[in-house]
């Protein structure tokens, strides 16, 4: 699935890369789906978590030259 919305959180450290992605997630339709890019290797254990918390979809994730890509499909 292709992204609709994407969030670039590169540079940043916890915990800036997880509220940002709440965020942005709180303000997308079902269906929608984020794609969050970032380098903070904390991310590896909190975005998907964050994701379950939310009730929302962890269509992937990619780890690319210390760059995290996590797709996120919006449930509720």
């Amino acid at each position: 699935m292709e992204p609709t919305h994407k969030l670039d959180v590169l540079g940043h450290y916890c915990p800036v890369p997880v509220n940002h992605a709440r965020n942005a997630l709180l303000k997308l339709n079902v269906g929608e789906i984020l794609l969050v890019v970032a380098d903070d290797p904390e991310t590896i254990h909190d975005i998907p978590l964050l994701v379950s918390r939310m009730g929302h979809n962890l269509l992937g994730t990619e780890e690319n030259s210390g760059e995290f890509h996590y797709t996120i499909e919006v449930k509720q």
